[in-house]
């Protein structure tokens, strides 16, 4: 255990950058003059890069034959990439700037994410693969906690929360970035020294170096392994399509909501604002500090009852807490709905790859994770590309309206994953647990 705990340490310092991404990105974009429509446009580098860099990745690191590793060079560049864009983001001067630096930020983390998954998939064995999985989903729940808790902290400790550069991006944020451009590089470093990837056997190299190389190689990889996609796969993508369309839509506009009905503001310099992104951070620590524990309590439950089973039970609960979170009105009631949520997302970040670990051929590990990123990808470029169309047509341009869609459409996933219970799909033991 304590083994799988150090190969997962740099999914903290990774996941601690997705927070600050959630819960800063939009507040910055609104400080620079962005309006709230065009909010999942201007995130389009998140989508974009996952669609190009994972599946990419994901096919060149399982032809990679480096004396490093087949994963651990794409995690080195990829946390460089990282803590470079983390570095600068809080010092951006214009509205381009920052999206010019959020390309650089998750180019990095898709190019370390993708390997990382695969890395566990490789190094465990496959009645192993529930608590890989679902440690990586406990350690995504602490660091995205202290990510979004780092501004709070701050202020509590004496800084000024209205203390804004010439730009209106609070010191607050700054200091939280600088934090998580050390923690994602000191933590992926650790991780691969602490446990290096097994060796290839000889026969494992020489099949590697049969197969051709190149971007072409690369390409042609990914069109064959999503031809030959395994049907329980086929099935997760129709519940990826609803989980990740909710989950970018709220992370773009809750801070909004909160802001409405707490605070009673749209203004995104006033300080009631600002007050309303530092109780998302805190509502969002929490519930990823639900996460956390959750990831743990879920193990047994899933070997008992199956993960997709336990999932379509962890998207009714994240999805009646967003149907919640609009109607409440005061600071401390927003922590009851995030419960919910806090569940759905510790099972959103294991369980569907332990479904998929135990659905897809152990050569191509890689290639399928990439691809299995494209399905979270697409629904939020989809977001990127939709919202701007009905936010004010059909949403009132109301954030609060957002949420309450959130939440339907995570009903609409947990019937979705309930489907890939199907005998159809093919039911592949890991452990106890039934993968389809």
């Amino acid at each position: 255990m304590v083994r799988i705990v150090q190969m997962n340490l740099g999914f903290l310092g990774l996941q601690f950058s997705f927070g600050l991404q959630q819960g800063n990105m939009a507040p910055i974009y609104s400080y620079l003059g962005a309006s709230e429509a065009s909010l999942p446009l201007l995130q389009l580098a998140g989508p974009m890069t996952g669609l190009i860099i994972q599946p990419l990745i994901g096919a060149w690191s399982d032809r990679t034959t480096s004396r490093f590793g087949r994963r651990t060079p794409y995690f080195i560049a990829g946390a460089v990439l990282c803590a470079a864009g983390l570095l600068l983001m809080p010092f951006s001067a214009s509205l381009a700037m920052a999206v010019s630096l959020l390309w650089i930020l998750d180019a990095g983390n898709n190019i370390t994410m993708e390997p990382y998954r695969a890395y566990v998939s490789d190094r465990l064995v496959e009645d192993q693969h529930e608590i890989g999985f679902l440690t990586q989903s406990a350690f995504t729940g602490l660091a995205q906690m202290l990510a979004f808790l780092t501004p709070s902290l701050l202020v509590a400790a004496g800084m000024n929360q209205d203390w804004v550069d010439a730009h209106h991006i609070p010191y607050t944020a700054r200091i939280a970035f600088l934090t998580g451009a050390v923690l994602s590089l000191a933590t992926i470093l650790y991780s691969v020294r602490s446990v290096p990837e097994l060796p290839l056997s000889t026969e494992e190299r020489a099949r590697i170096a049969a197969k051709p190389h190149g971007l072409g190689a690369a390409l042609r990889e990914i069109a064959g392994a999503i031809r030959d996609m395994p049907v329980a796969m086929r099935k997760l993508a129709l519940m990826s399509l609803f989980q990740w369309y909710a989950m970018q839509a709220y992370w773009n506009y809750v801070i909004f909501s909160i802001g409405r009905s707490v605070f009673h503001t749209a203004d995104p310099n006033s300080s009631g604002f600002h007050s309303a992104v530092l109780t998302n951070g805190e509502m969002a620590a929490w519930y990823n500090g639900v996460a956390f524990v959750a990831a743990f309590a879920l193990v047994p439950v899933a070997r008992r009852i199956g993960a997709a089973a336990l999932h379509a039970a962890c998207l009714v609960l994240a999805g009646i807490g967003m149907l919640w979170l609009p109607h409440v009105t005061s600071t401390a009631w927003l922590f009851a709905p995030a419960v919910g949520i806090g569940i759905g997302w510790a099972s959103m970040m294991g369980n569907p790859y332990v479904i998929l670990a135990g659905s897809i051929p152990p050569e191509r590990t890689g290639v399928y994770m990439g691809i299995f990123n494209m399905m979270i990808v697409i629904p939020m470029l989809l977001i990127a590309i939709t919202m701007p169309l009905y936010y004010g047509p059909l949403l009132g341009s109301d954030p609060r309206n957002v949420l309450t869609l959130c939440g339907c459409l995570l009903f609409a996933a947990a019937a979705s994953v309930w489907w890939v219970r199907d005998r159809s799909a093919g039911r592949v033991p890991l452990g106890a647990t039934q993968q389809s």
